[in-house]
């Protein structure tokens, strides 16, 4: 819900993407407990790993009508795709702090927040950013409109950088020619500094959106994994 460019790619530069090949591997990160991947790209429990799901968006089935800035001022080169069930899209990623105050997001840590988010959760309230895994879709336009694709306000997510996976739920939109943005938990999940003003990553975040699906309640971080994996599974077991 909001239009702004990261103040660490403003202070570095942004990174261009490759708009149709999608790389297999992206930054190298240290896996939190429990979610380590071993060679094969499997945690030792069994769920999809990262090297997985990235060998699944090699090349892009192109479902947007153009292409996203992945900042404002930035080239338009990220393509929304389509397959196996799924939208995804390379870019990098800005931290939404929006929804709910709390000590982490707030008017103070974050200049650019706002105490809403598109979709609420179970109590009609808007959702907790420092809590709530969350990623950002763009508002509906000619570019892409998320709807008529099949995602939807608590849809399913896979957020991988790295050898990391996070499970995440559709929270919140944002302009309609920016893409690539998730919560302050979702960075924070993928190690990734989750300060609005400074964090996310520049580059090397893919995001893997699950058509028809969705978590409830929305603000459920078990529910969006125990709904993600067995997506997730589908989408690399399909052809």
């Amino acid at each position: 819900m909001r239009s702004r460019t990261l103040a660490l790619a403003a202070a570095s530069g942004v990174a261009l993407l490759c708009a149709v090949a999608l790389p297999a591997t992206a930054q190298p990160a240290t896996a939190p407990a429990g979610r380590a991947a071993d060679p094969s790209g499997r945690t030792p429990a069994g769920p999809v790993g990262a090297a997985e799901l990235l060998a699944k968006v090699q090349t892009c089935a192109q479902i947007s009508h153009g292409k996203y800035r992945t900042d404002p001022k930035a080239e338009a080169t990220v393509p929304v795709c389509g397959k196996n069930g799924a939208v995804f899209w390379q870019a990098d990623l800005d931290v939404d702090c929006d929804g709910r105050a709390t000590a982490a997001c707030n008017k103070a840590t974050d200049p650019w927040f706002q105490p809403d988010t598109r979709f609420h959760q179970s109590n009609d309230k808007p959702l907790d950013a420092e809590k709530v895994s969350y990623v950002v879709v763009p508002n509906a336009s000619p570019l892409w409109n998320y709807s008529a694709s099949g995602i939807k306000g608590g849809g399913v997510a896979a957020v991988v950088y790295g050898n990391r996976v996070e499970y995440a739920v559709v929270g919140d939109t944002g302009p309609t020619s920016v893409i690539g943005e998730a919560s302050y938990a979702t960075a924070k999940a993928l190690g990734m500094d989750p300060s609005p003003k400074t964090g996310g990553a520049e580059s090397g975040v893919t995001y893997i959106l699950f058509q028809n699906s969705r978590a409830e309640p929305i603000e459920s971080h078990e529910e969006a994994v125990t709904l993600g994996q067995d997506l997730a599974r589908r989408f690399v077991a399909a052809n």
